[in-house]
């Protein structure tokens, strides 16, 4: 609170030069001036003279090149920027000739910009600028935005905002200037109302009629007071005025949530304002975290068809084969070493196998297919059993029988229509063999082989029956533990070389392949994020070039939100929070399309598609923290615009 009857507003020695390379233009040249408060006082000059830029250094909105300023009795020369944004948020209201309202947002909103700067409640400040509005005759007009209001009008709102936080001291730049003159008239008897109750009015004017309303008038030319009627305060000293200094450790602040959201809410309406280049901006952060989505999708879901492939197979086993077709260069593959292979520490199972190709008929029908003699054996070590019928027998094992069991595919080949066709017969190779079984089915392999195009019959029945021959083609051996693999593996080629007296043969184990294949299949997700991460890349980059255009567009924006109290936080936040919010709609639509795509490969292609939450949740994390990165750059450097210069930006 300050008494009347001491100095509001003391500068001395005022100097403004401004300089544009080597050119100098010295606007102001030591003006003294001492304003109490409550007077109504009026600076005229013609264009140049230099009352605008006076009008500025008092309202804090410039800088003096030299000289004092003394408000309420303390020195703020040497305020920062966030000070003076403070000391104009309590104690200044302007009130500019051209209104400077913000075009995107309603009258009622214009008038709150100087409360939520303050960290004034939604509730209060809503009913504040309602009663501000209502008092100066726009009841009616509170939605309406800028465009939507006549001079007059937009006048009036502007005269509402300068009064939302007191308002203790009022400065109107010309407010009558491009107003018709019966607007101008109803604008100056606010103003003299205002003076009449109590606050500070300085009014800017190059009119002398206008000026003629104050009850004090200052002549400014070629940047000197060349006259002064004097002060004409009030003479009661008891008068008290609602002025108050601002406090240096954030007092009357915000708090970081209601700023956070009405950053969001200011940001939310700048956006929708201008759609189509708000969905262009969108595309690149869209089509990254739509790859992100729906590429591992896929690729998780072509994991899980692999695994439940390799799963089937089994990969704890070791496949041992003969080196090269010279008898001369290798020893043949026997029953021999598959059962000493059985006794080596490790080793579950030792399963002997000659595989072939027969053809195969039934009545009019004929196919070929690999044949599989085999032992029981095959059991264990395949974890594979007969689906329908049953498994060949110990004794059709050591008796050759001529049985053999299909692979679901030969079975629908051969007896089309007949669900198991377990006690028939069919000729093989010209041989007849009973149908004990068919096998349960298993698909496709890794490599995409049909594993159900098969016929498994006991080995001896093969070798005697068939092919004429006792060489193996392979063996298989189960492993108890794959954590050993690699010492078993050495085991088996020692048995071996000692059977053969040298190493004549391969050995292959399947966790290998698979260990491999999940390689490859880190390497493709790998590949994938990459290809995602830069496309969002290229979209926080969109973002970014969108932003900065944007604090280009809204300069004069920054400058109404700084002149009214916004400190280099507000402004900061305020376009860091667009580029989040521009980002996270940009994550959210790019989920949308993502899980299109995934739903469209999984109903169009027949792939298995998976989803997962965590990677929604980071793609989406990721696209908000590009947003961080890329808009921070546009945010700086709209909070460090000059409120002058950005006032002045049409």
């Amino acid at each position: 609170m300050i008494r009347s009857d001491a100095p509001l507003i003391e500068i001395h020695g005022i100097h403004r030069i401004y300089r544009t390379g080597d050119v100098e233009a010295h606007v102001l040249r030591g003006v003294d001036l001492t304003i109490h408060a409550g007077e109504f006082v009026a600076i005229v000059g013609a264009s140049g003279s230099g009352k605008s830029t006076l009008m500025n250094i008092l309202g804090l909105i410039d800088r003096p090149t030299t000289g004092r300023y003394r408000f309420a009795g303390e020195d703020v020369s040497n305020f920062g920027r966030d000070d003076r944004a403070r000391l104009r948020r309590n104690a200044f209201g302007f009130v500019f000739q051209h209104y400077h309202l913000i075009p995107t947002i309603p009258a009622l909103g214009n008038v709150e910009v100087p409360a939520i700067h303050a960290g004034a409640p939604r509730d209060y400040r809503r009913r504040r600028a309602a009663a501000l509005l209502e008092r100066l005759g726009l009841g009616g007009r509170m939605l309406n935005r800028p465009s939507q209001l006549s001079g007059g009008q937009q006048q009036r709102v502007s005269i509402a905002r300068a009064l939302m936080n007191g308002g203790a001291v009022i400065l109107a730049d010309e407010p009558t200037g491009a107003l018709d003159s019966r607007s101008g008239v109803e604008v100056m008897a606010l103003l003299k109302e205002l003076a009449e109750t109590g606050h500070t009015v300085i009014l800017i004017t190059h009119d002398r009629k206008v000026a003629a309303a104050a009850r004090r008038v200052i002549e400014v030319e070629d940047g000197r007071i060349v006259s002064d009627t004097g002060s004409d305060s009030p003479s009661a000293s008891s008068l008290m005025l609602p002025v108050s200094m601002p406090g240096r450790a954030g007092e009357g602040e915000p708090s970081l949530w209601s700023a956070f959201a009405e950053a969001a809410h200011s940001a939310f309406a700048a956006l929708v304002s201008n759609p189509v280049r708000t969905a262009l901006t969108l595309s690149g952060i869209v089509i990254g975290v739509a790859s992100v989505i729906a590429m591992l999708a896929i690729g998780r879901g072509a994991q899980a068809d692999y695994m439940e492939r390799a799963s089937a197979i089994g990969t704890n086993w070791v496949v041992i084969g003969r080196k090269g077709d010279n008898s001369a260069a290798s020893n043949p593959i026997t029953v021999g070493d598959a059962e000493a292979l059985k006794h080596i520490p490790n080793v579950s199972g030792s399963m002997p196998a000659l595989v072939d190709q027969a053809t195969l008929r039934h009545g009019e029908l004929d196919t070929t297919a690999r044949v599989f003699g085999t032992d029981r054996g095959f059991l264990a070590v395949h974890a594979w059993d007969a689906g329908k019928g049953t498994f060949f027998t110990e004794e059709d094992q050591i008796g050759g029988s001529p049985v053999l069991l299909f692979g679901t595919t030969v079975a629908e080949k051969l007896f089309p229509g007949i669900p198991d066709p377990s006690g028939r017969f069919v000729l093989v190779n010209n041989d007849i063999f009973l149908v004990s079984g068919v096998m349960e089915k298993k698909g496709l392999s890794e490599d995409g082989e049909d594993r159900d195009d098969i016929v498994i019959m006991p080995l001896r029945a093969a070798s005697t029956r068939l092919f004429g021959k006792e060489e193996l083609s392979i063996i298989v051996a189960s492993l108890n533990d794959m954590a050993r693999v690699e010492d078993t593996k050495d085991a088996i080629k020692a048995v071996l070389i000692e059977r053969h007296g040298r190493e004549d043969f391969w050995l292959h184990d399947a966790a290998s392949a698979f260990r491999k294949a999940e390689k490859d299949r880190a390497s493709m997700n790998l590949l994938l994020g990459a290809v995602a991460a830069i496309s969002m890349l290229v979209g926080g980059i969109g973002v970014m070039n969108i932003m900065l255009i944007t604090v280009r567009e809204r300069t004069k924006e920054i400058g109404i939100r700084t002149a009214t109290g916004a400190r280099t936080t507000d402004i900061v936040r305020q376009f860091m929070t667009e580029a989040v919010i521009l980002s996270i709609v940009g994550g959210l639509a790019g989920l949308v399309l993502g899980a299109a795509i995934g739903a469209g490969a999984a109903f169009i292609f027949d792939m298995t598609v998976i989803f997962s939450v965590t990677t929604a949740i980071a793609a989406l994390t990721g696209a908000a923290f590009m947003g961080m990165a890329f808009g921070f750059m546009p945010a700086l450097r709209a909070a460090r615009l000059d409120p002058v210069t950005a006032l002045a930006n049409e």
